[in-house]
């Protein structure tokens, strides 16, 4: 269904459109199940400022933390230090969960429609490692100010950068335990069993 700004979810939209070759004529298509993108994010910070990331997206230099999708095969711990090593050059130790965060957004050249789940910690990081290469589109990273981040929200990647600033400022924290990922995220289990 629309939302007031006509945006319409992925469910929504396979919904409405019959599958060609699969649906016949009069039958509606089969639901899919809608899934949002899971991704992971660090909150990183030193002396009062904040580890960002400057991108080359197709809307310009944009900022976000040091964040991206996790993999198949790995914990969202596992993720969050790799995304912020690929993005940094730096080591993340993660030491506690920030929380879970969604938000939904249009991609401006193809009009997709995409909702982001994502998983944000907190914790240090090691300098830079200078034998190391930034990510591709990854420009450099930066730290700012709880200030200078909330004085750019047009620079902002994703409206989450600022949520999950406010919540660490807030002092919104939570042990790592609080996620627990079971064995067979790293290795097949013997029997499949729907979820």
């Amino acid at each position: 269904m629309a939302d007031n700004l006509g945006f319409m979810n992925s469910a929504d939209l396979l919904e409405a459109a019959p599958v060609p070759g699969v649906t016949p004529p009069g039958l509606a298509a089969p639901k899919a199940r809608w899934k949002p993108n899971v991704t992971v994010a660090a909150l990183i910070e030193r002396d009062g400022r904040f580890l960002l990331v400057e991108e080359d997206t197709s809307d310009g230099l944009l900022l976000n933390n040091p964040a991206g999708h996790l993999d198949p095969g790995e914990s969202p711990i596992q993720g969050v230090i790799r995304e912020t090593l690929e993005e940094t050059a730096r080591q993340f130790t993660p030491e506690g969960f920030l929380g879970m965060y969604m938000s939904r957004f249009r991609r401006t050249r193809t009009g997709e429609d995409i909702t982001y789940l994502r998983l944000a910690f907190f914790g240090s990081v090691s300098e830079a490692d200078p034998a190391l290469q930034l990510d591709e589109g990854i420009v450099r990273a930066v730290w700012m100010s709880a200030d200078e981040i909330r004085a750019c929200p047009d620079r902002h990647r994703s409206p989450l950068l600022l949520e999950c600033l406010e919540s660490y400022l807030a002092g919104e924290r939570y042990p790592l335990s609080i996620l627990t990922v079971h064995d067979s995220v790293f290795s097949a289990p013997s029997h499949q069993r729907a979820a």
